[in-house]
């Protein structure tokens, strides 16, 4: 009797022996001998057996040798096996089933196989996973020459051979697959496709006692043979993750837990394997792997050390005895990639306790010396590796190539890094398959191919995408031409038997199922396919064929393969999400089973220096500059903690830079800011991330400002002699052969989008594929066509949508005759023939199907369905059958629309955006699509289109704020403009309903929109009826009163020559103040209803500032005020209102009791721009420049230096000072005059020159008027004598002392006192007006003049002939003198100004037009005859002024109602001072007059006749016309009866209505006659029938009764829910203000809620259906006839184990402190803060289970005073009041004090500690920190203190610039300033949108 005994390891003899004498006494010889369980293989007579311990098994001889598991049993078979085989020994002998259950690694397995070896069964391997079908398990049908045949599977095979069935993953089958087994399990039958029935051994041995075989084999009755076993491995579910067992299968099995080796056993494999390895170190590595492995580390949420892997990592270690521990451990188990901050700790103080930490010294230096062919054989390579300890040569596998040594390829530049990261790669590929982990786009794939090159390995790319199926990683079906079925093999397999390098790239996308899969090929390299052929190891193989004495030719007939022993795995993946990540979005990939599977190395990002060395050396003529700047950038977005910035930095990996730089090395002018805005796409950012990277930019010192005349420049672009020319750069345009792909569009182009084509332009000619991101509508695929139709590139073309699939973007299966072909795909097709593949939508796709973009764009790689693939090196193809060639000129162009929502795309730029071009196309701007839509419409009248080219604007700027969801478009605005251009007299206002009334039934939204399209003057719902102009009163009758005569006598005395003297002026200064702009929020007036009023806008100013004069030039508009002093400019039709603040010059002197008063005068000419500022009481003359800020000071004559005693206490004498006043009616010819009241003087400044005139007159001066340039009306003083003055045109010193003075006799006014002029005419009236206003034709110079008396004078002659002027008067029925203040009307004003006037006020406010044929003044309300402009019933409304119109043309008055201005200072003297009405008033420069009231109100106003005929003209068109007849549909139609000649008709005396026939005129559809509708008629004439006819706006009313009840029902619903609530109506009320203030934001924040939960919903593809729709994959399943080839949409189950879903976290802390009760009437910060907490609880209100938030106050009294618990959220209005009441109370009465500060840092230590989804903290807080003592860096410390918790902070606009300030030192992004606190909800909106939506 021969025995083998196999357990005889030294260690474990010398182990037992020494328990024997311990233990001996007590447990006797055979106790103990019963435990060590020896294996003996014993040959006896009766055949050879085999014996484990004392359990017997015999052996039969297998029927097919080479499927029995051969070298599977070690040579050292440790205990634990031992009993383990011993135990599946009993149960085969019983006839059990067994489950082997226990942790991931390849031991379960091993063991299995070791039993089979060892009894010699057959084995049937089969790995499931979630694709697996009951086809694979029991008969697949194939085609056999036009038949199908049913094939057995696995199942069936081993059922009926008596083979072992190895099920290997049972938790990863769907539920539902492996009961099939079920019968198969426990009775041993099964009822098989094709008719058989399998029946256990013993009831067909009894059957056949009874029947022959014959007799079974025609029932088709199969025998199960007694040795048929079915061994299952599978892993504890509950603990891992996959599907648990199904109970009924689980009842069938026996389990068995095979955990670990012990600890003993393993040690002993591990000192085996690393000899050289200190025996301490060994135990070590094992104690930390068991730690790992222990169920406490798995309750802190550690994935198990992989095991299994220590001995390969052994193997290592034995050859680099200086290889520090801890960099071993993290190749094992890549902590610091997998686990949080938690964890990475964790397993940190397990390593230090086995002390493997190596401390902080950097790990040794390490690097590749030479490669070069082994020679001992084939497959090997030597290679030297250079380390601390000197130089290493060790033997690795290689490839069939010539090794290539290291630095030897130009487009791999080493860096450090990479060259330490190389040789750690040769380390761990001497031993196992090795997996990359790196960011994307950070090198990987470049290293990967690197290292294979190396070793002379040739790559086989595998890109793995997310539905990868089991069958596309291993095996596909197709069909031989003959119609049979096949199995293809994948390129997996191919290259595992032709030894090559397979690169599995994205091991982090494909589903763990699927890859588990290849769990035996990584771990055993043996692999079982669906045709049943084997993979066998490579020496396994080689002793299988010695013992069988095949040859290769018949193992290949038995089908077995070898797998080459040079095959090795590399993967390439991302890193897993840390701690689990948003919501299962970046799962965790890297779990347990694939730790066994690999070594993980990780691509660290480069260092700084290490990319500049990288990127010059890869484009060596890149800027330096530029690139510095460029990474300077990069690194500072790398390092920081902040989420935000990591994913901006995402988009800056290392192949986008070198993308950059290669652009900037072509175009070194190009800025900086540009490239890395456009590389992250920041047109599209969300605002909080846009706002971080351009701080980052600005920090980094990379100018952000975009060069204005760059976008508005013109880019020519012609084609001229084959070469295209789009700006600056050119490029020959393509000849190609396939004429009718090139795509033709419509395109008008525009600067804009030519910017974009020269982009593009500069892109494409550097190689690179585009991708287009933008808005709808924005002409993405205009712009593509256009541009491939200028480059005359053919076309093809791609739509992606839900349900593309990686098979739909390549192939397109389709059966002809039983054969199944491919057609290709425009994919394919533009790859082989060179065209442009154009990719629309391709954000609709999944990211997993878009993903195979990559290694075609990256590698030129990709392998199609058919088993074609295609390669972009042409020399590479040569050899290869079924290869496609990349044509050079292959062009891919991607258009997606935006990241986020409402698109709600797939995030294609996430994914992909690194390996494209990024450009993002944007609505035009202003002029350029002004300009395009001039071409669509060139009839359209242009103020229609800016019109609609500013609403829409406005509108796109509120989506990018997230103030309404949807982004208007281009493309809306063209249709709205085609359609204009077509039927020109629909209305505007009608047309552009077309777009709006989609949003027509969601209120807060067509509020919205109503609200911009009112504010640019579009009037949507304005009827034609209502035009509001005002009242017109007839004007009195002109009288000549009188004449005006020069007196020109001899007489000297009337006759004075005046002497000037000339001197140059002094200048002090400049000093350069700060000009700041601000918004201009200009409203159109006529929206609702037209009226004279043009447009509104309101000035920045504080309430006690007083509004002092307002002047124009041109179509500026110039606005001073005088407490403080300060200037503003603005543009008539501008979007920026530019200020100057001129406190420092004019500091306010004791509290207002120096009140100044200033006069503008804007100059003309070189001086554009520029104003000249007058103060009267100190005369101090200013010039100012509204561009640089320039402020000088002129001083007129030496006296204005020094103050003197007189000035200095003026203020204490009673009477008023006599001003100064300037003239500036020709400041536009840079020229003023200044006189003093009483004085003798006039200064004569001449701004250009700079000098001054100054002329002594004979008279003390009232005022003067500038009657012309040459010619001046003077006014004496105490007569009011009339002067006029007459100098040389140009003033020079030599000709000076001709000034003459000529006095004036005047008899045409009635009293002295009334013929002051308050308003003189510097030109004339035309002539055609003159003559109008005279009713008498008439050509003579005049001038025309307003005094107290009359509305207008008009002096006929005056100034320029010396004859005696006639004066025409227009008479008032009262002086307005004589009219007292406080009359009728005023009484609002009584009350305003408290009665007093102190002296007359200085403006007098009244203007001439002179071509409008007008004289306009500002009236106070108390002298304007009110009775006769409103009936008596109607009170007069509440005004600022009246503006009264007297227009000379149509001979009528009337007046104009200004409102009342919103607020008014307190000065009310000192305002009474400046004007007597609320309003100053100038005459603009395009016709018509503007008004400033005391609030700030600027309005301009359109008075002429023929310009409000026309607008209002322009209008009603824009309304549109509604004749009010009724549309008529006709149907022409030939009556067959001829048309005579077309006459009158007889006329009827009845006027009965006629219909047809040609007799009578004013009928209806005749012939002949004139009438409507018929044929043949002269004319048409309208007798008037049913056109009694209502309004259509009458018709459309709905009757009021209905409408009533309608409010009575709402109204009694409305109670009804508040006695439920059981909140009075008061409350209501009160509630109601705060949520109406709020309720747009929470509106769209529901909406974008919604739209999240439905997409988080959108269903999914479930496979293997019975019926749906064909799946494509599976064609050739239909045509075997398969059922389950069908897929359909489903909900799909989460993965089991996968994580629950938590809900987000936010926690709101309100200032609750008293500061905000405080403050809160200036600024209503505290009402604005209960605003946003009432718009959190509406706004998530029924999202708790999404989103679980309470509030917190802080204030005085402490950091966490709770205002709604997270566990008690308000449910309704009255319990949401409470908590609003509750703030304001708290408020009240709080202690004074902040604890901003605590309240951040608990709130943040509070959310941390919470397990949530994500954490949110917002903090309000009015920032008065400093008060507190408290540090900016602190509050920033505090907001970013944990990582996970995303804090933001909301500061209340404080003191100065202080909350600015603050903001500038704390993180970018995190926190907000509102200056204005109703921009509280809105900033919390953003917050919302831009990071808790992002991810939802």
């Amino acid at each position: 009797m021969h025995s083998q005994v196999l357990c005889s390891g030294t260690a474990a003899a010398v182990a037992a022996r020494r328990m024997r004498t311990l233990l001996g006494p007590v447990v006797g010889r055979n106790g103990w001998k019963r435990k060590t369980h020896e294996v003996k293989l014993l040959n006896t007579s009766s055949g050879d057996t085999v014996k484990i311990g004392d359990i017997t098994y015999r052996l039969k001889t297998p029927r097919n040798p080479e499927l029995v598991p051969v070298k599977h049993l070690p040579d050292y078979l440790p205990q634990t096996v031992a009993q383990h085989l011993r135990w599946i020994m009993q149960k085969d002998l019983l006839g059990q089933d067994v489950f082997l259950i226990g942790p991931p690694g390849p031991l379960r397995r091993s063991i299995a196989m070791q039993y089979l070896e060892l009894t010699k069964r057959e084995v049937e391997y089969v790995a499931l996973s979630r694709d697996t079908t009951e086809t694979d398990l029991k008969q697949r049908r194939e085609i056999r020459s036009g038949t199908a045949f049913y094939i057995d599977q696995c199942a069936v095979r081993a059922a009926t051979q008596g083979r072992v069935l190895v099920l290997e993953g049972l938790e990863k089958a769907e539920r539902n697959v492996l009961p099939v087994l079920n019968n198969l399990l426990e009775n041993r039958e099964m009822q098989l496709e094709d008719g058989r029935f399998l029946m256990s051994a013993e009831r067909y041995d009894k059957l056949l006692q009874e029947h022959s075989k014959e007799e079974l084999d025609g029932w088709k009755i199969v025998r199960v043979s007694e040795d048929f076993r079915v061994i299952a491995l599978g892993l504890p579910v509950p603990k891992y993750k996959g599907n648990p067992l199904d109970p009924p299968l689980r009842s069938r099995f026996q389990a068995r837990d095979v955990y670990y080796l012990p600890f003993k056993d393993q040690l002993e494999l591990l000192y085996s394997a690393g000899p050289n390895v200190p025996a301490e170190r060994v135990s070590q590595l094992l104690s930390l792997a068991t730690t790992l492995c222990s169920q406490e580390s798995s309750l802190l949420g550690l994935p198990d050390f992989p095991v299994d892997n220590l001995v390969p990592a052994l193997r290592v270690l034995n050859s680099f005895p200086a290889l520090s521990p801890q960099q071993l451990v993290q190749r094992l188990y890549p902590y610091s990639s997998i686990l949080g901050r938690e964890g990475r700790g964790a397993v940190e103080g397990v390593l230090s306790r086995f002390e493997l930490l190596d401390g902080r010294r950097p790990p040794p230096p390490c690097s590749i010396q030479t490669v070069s062919s082994s020679k001992d054989g084939g497959g090997l390579a030597d290679v030297t590796l250079r380390t601390a300890d000197g130089e290493v040569t060790f033997q690795v596998p290689a490839g069939t190539r010539r090794p290539r040594p290291p630095d030897s390829s130009p487009a791999f530049i080493n860096t450090p890094s990479h060259v330490q990261l190389m040789a750690d790669m040769m380390q761990s590929h001497m031993v196992k398959d090795v997996c990359l982990i790196g960011a994307k786009g950070c090198g990987k794939s470049v290293i990967a191919r690197e290292f294979a090159e190396m070793l002379g390995y040739s790559v086989e790319p595998v890109m793995l995408y997310q539905d990868m199926t089991a069958r596309d990683l291993l095996q596909q079906r197709y069909t031989l031409p003959n119609g049979d079925t096949a199995w293809r093999p994948s390129p997996l397999v191919t290259a595992a038997i032709e030894g090559k390098l397979l690169l599995l790239d994205g091991v982090h996308r494909v589903n763990l199922g699927t890859l588990a899969v290849l769990s035996r090929l990584l771990h055993d390299r043996e692999l079982d396919l669906y045709d049943g052929t084997r993979l066998l190891r490579w020496d396994r193989y080689q002793a299988l064929k010695e013992q069988l004495q095949f040859t290769d030719q018949q193992m290949q007939e038995r089908s077995i393969l070898a797998v080459h022993p040079s095959f090795r795995v590399l993967a390439l993946a991302e890193p897993p999400a840390v701690g689990g990540g948003p919501a299962g979005r970046g799962q965790q990939w890297l779990g347990p089973e694939l730790l066994t599977m690999f070594l993980y190395h990780s691509v660290r990002p480069l260092g700084q220096a290490e990319e500049m060395d990288l990127i010059l050396g890869l484009t060596p003529a890149v800027p330096k500059e530029a690139a510095e700047q460029l990474l300077q950038l990069t690194h500072t977005l790398r390092k920081t903690s902040d989420p935000t910035a990591q994913s901006l930095a995402s988009s800056l990996s290392t192949r986008q830079l070198l993308r950059i730089c290669r652009r900037l090395s072509q175009y070194p002018e190009e800025s900086v800011a540009h490239a890395v805005s456009k590389a992250c796409l920041s047109r599209f950012l969300p605002s909080l991330a846009r706002a971080s990277l351009e701080k980052t930019l600005t920090n980094c010192s990379i100018q952000t400002s975009p060069d204005p005349a760059e976008s508005s420049r013109d880019r020519p672009c012609v084609v001229k002699d084959g070469v295209l020319t789009i700006g600056e750069v050119s490029a020959p345009v393509y000849n190609p052969s396939e004429k009718m792909k090139i795509p033709d569009v419509l395109f008008y182009d525009n600067p804009q989008h030519m910017m974009v084509m020269e982009d593009m332009l500069k892109d494409f000619l550097l190689g690179e594929h585009l991708l287009l991101v933008g808005n709808q509508g924005v002409g993405k695929n205009k712009i593509v066509d256009r541009f491939l139709h200028l480059l005359n590139r053919p076309r093809e073309y791609l739509q992606l949508h839900r349900d593309t699939t990686v098979q739909t973007l390549t192939l397109q299966p389709s059966v002809r005759d039983g054969i199944i072909t491919y057609e290709d795909s425009p994919l394919v097709k533009a790859v082989k023939f060179g065209h442009v593949l154009v990719i629309d939508e391709a954000d609709k796709a999944p990211t997993n199907v878009t993903c195979i973009l990559k290694t075609l764009v990256e590698s030129g790689e990709m392998i199609l369905a058919d088993g074609r693939r295609i390669i972009s090196d042409p020399g590479e193809a040569a050899g290869r059958p079924n290869a496609i060639v990349m044509h050079p000129d292959f062009r891919m162009l991607v258009l997606a629309n935006r990241p986020g929502f409402p698109f709600l795309g797939n995030d294609f730029f996430g994914a992909l955006g690194d390996i494209f071009s990024c450009h993002a196309v944007d609505n035009p701007r202003p002029q350029a699509e002004l300009a395009m839509l001039k071409r669509y419409g060139p009839d359209v009248p242009d103020a229609t289109l800016h019109k609609l080219v500013a609403a829409f604007g406005e509108l796109r700027a509120m989506a990018d704020q997230g103030a309404i969801a949807y982004p208007y478009s281009t493309r809306e605005v063209v249709n709205i403009v085609k359609h204009l251009q077509k039927f020109p007299n629909e209305g505007l206002a009608n047309v552009v309903r077309n777009v709006f009334d989609f949003d027509s039934y969601n209120k807060d939204m067509r509020d919205v929109l109503i609200e911009a399209l009112h504010k640019h003057g579009i009037p949507i719902g304005a009827k034609p009826t209502s035009v509001r102009l005002a009242k017109e009163l007839p004007l009195p009758e002109a009288k000549m009163t009188g004449y005006w005569t020069v007196n020109q006598g001899g007489n000297a005395r009337r006759k004075l020559l005046c002497p000037t003297e000339t001197r140059p002026i002094d200048i002090k200064g400049p000093a350069f103040l700060r000009v700041q702009t601000s918004p201009c929020d200009r409203q159109e007036s006529r929206a609702l209803s037209f009226s004279e009023e043009k447009a509104s806008w309101q000035i920045p100013m504080n309430e006690v500032n007083i509004i002092c004069d307002v002047a124009t030039r041109d179509d500026w508009l110039f606005v001073a005020t005088c407490n403080p002093v300060s200037l503003l400019a603005m543009r008539e039709r501008g979007d920026r209102i530019q200020s100057l603040e001129l406190y420092d010059v004019f500091p306010r002197t004791i509290s207002g009791v120096w009140q100044p008063f200033v006069t503008l005068a804007p100059l003309g000419g070189p001086l554009e721009g520029q104003v000249v500022l007058h103060e009267e009481q100190s005369n101090t003359v200013l010039h100012l420049d509204l561009v640089t800020g320039a402020v000088r000071r002129l001083l007129l004559s030496p006296e204005d230096e020094q103050p003197g005693a007189r000035t200095a206490n003026w203020w204490s004498s009673k009477e008023q000072q006599a001003a100064h006043k300037m003239c500036r009616d020709f400041a536009h010819k840079n020229w003023l005059l200044f006189y003093k009241e009483d004085g003798n003087q006039l200064e004569v400044l001449d701004v250009l020159e700079g000098r001054v005139h100054s002329i002594s007159l004979p008279i003390n001066l009232k005022s003067v008027f500038l009657v012309a340039e040459d010619r001046w009306l003077l006014l004496e003083s105490s007569t009011n004598q009339k002067f006029l003055l007459t100098k040389p045109m140009h003033m020079n010193a030599e000709d000076s002392g001709v000034c003459q003075l000529h006095s004036i006799s005047d008899d045409s006014a009635s009293s002295a006192a009334a013929s002051l002029p308050s308003m003189l005419s510097c030109e004339q009236l035309p002539n055609e007006n003159l003559s109008a206003a005279l009713d008498q034709k008439i050509v003579s110079p005049n001038r025309v003049l307003a005094d107290s008396s009359c509305f207008a004078r008009i002096v006929v002659g005056f100034p320029d002939l010396m004859s005696p002027s006639e004066v025409y008067s227009f008479p008032r029925p009262a002086d307005l003198t004589e009219m007292k203040d406080g009359g009728g009307g005023g009484g609002a004003h009584l009350f305003f100004r408290g009665g007093l006037r102190s002296g007359a006020a200085k403006r007098e406010n009244c203007v001439s037009l002179l071509a409008a044929n007008q004289v306009v003044r500002a009236l106070p309300p108390s002298k304007v005859p009110l009775k006769e402009i409103y009936p008596k019933d109607v009170t007069p409304p509440m005004t600022a002024a009246y503006l009264e119109v007297t227009d000379l043309n149509s001979k009528k008055v009337k007046y104009i109602p200004v409102p009342r201005s919103a607020s008014v200072s307190p000065y009310t003297s000192w305002l009474s001072r400046v004007s007597e009405c609320d309003v100053v008033m100038a005459a603009l420069g395009s016709g018509g007059v503007v008004t400033v009231d005391m609030g700030g109100a600027v309005r301009l106003w359109e008075t002429g006749l023929d310009s409000l005929q026309r607008s209002l003209m322009e209008w009603r068109n824009m309304i549109g016309t509604e004749d009010g007849r009724p549309v008529q549909i006709t149907i022409q139609r030939d009556s067959g009866l001829d048309v005579t000649a077309p006459k009158h008709g007889k006329i009827d005396a009845n006027n009965a209505p006629h219909v047809g026939g040609n007799q009578w005129a004013g009928g209806t559809g005749g012939r002949d006659t004139a009438g409507l509708g018929g044929k043949g008629g002269p004319y048409r004439l309208d007798a008037g029938h049913k056109v009694y006819q209502i309004s259509q706006a009458e018709k459309d009313a709905v009757p009021e009764e209905i409408r009533r009840a309608a409010r009575e029902m709402g109204e009694k619903a409305f109670k009804e829910r508040l006695k439920e609530i059981d909140m009075s109506e008061y409350d209501a009320e009160t509630y109601e203000r705060f949520s109406s203030a709020v309720r747009r934001q929470v509106q769209s924040l529901r909406i974008i809620l919604d739209s999240l939960q439905a997409k988080g919903k959108e269903r999914q593809w479930l496979k293997n259906q019975a019926l749906g729709e064909l799946d494509d994959a599976k064609i050739i399943d239909g045509l075997t006839g398969e059922k389950a080839i069908y897929k359909r949409r489903g909900e799909l189950d989460p993965e089991l184990g996968s994580p629950q879903q938590k809900p987000k976290r936010l926690r709101l802390l309100a200032d609750v402190s008293g500061s905000m009760y405080r403050f809160n009437g200036v600024d209503g910060r505290l009402e604005r803060s209960m605003e946003a907490v009432c718009m959190v609880m509406e706004a998530l209100e029924s999202y708790e289970h999404k989103f679980k938030y309470d509030v917190v106050g802080h204030s005085g009294d402490g950091c966490d005073i709770e205002l709604v618990a997270a566990d008690k959220v308000p449910k309704n209005n009255k319990q949401r009041l409470r908590v609003l009441k509750t703030m304001h109370a708290h408020a009240q009465f709080c202690m004074s004090g902040d604890f901003t500060l605590e309240g951040t840092e608990a709130g943040v230590r509070a959310l941390a500690a919470e397990e949530a989804d994500e954490h949110f903290l917002v903090v309000l807080s009015d920032a008065n920190l400093e008060r507190y003592g408290i540090r900016p860096e602190r509050l920033a410390q505090a907001l970013t203190s944990d990582p996970r918790v995303h804090a933001f902070a909301i500061f209340i606009g404080s003191l100065g610039d202080q909350a600015e300030r603050l903001q500038r030192t704390l993180p970018a992004g995190r926190s907000f300033v509102a200056m204005d606190t109703k921009q509280i909800p809105q900033i919390l909106q953003q917050i919302f949108t831009s990071t808790m939506l992002s991810s939802a």
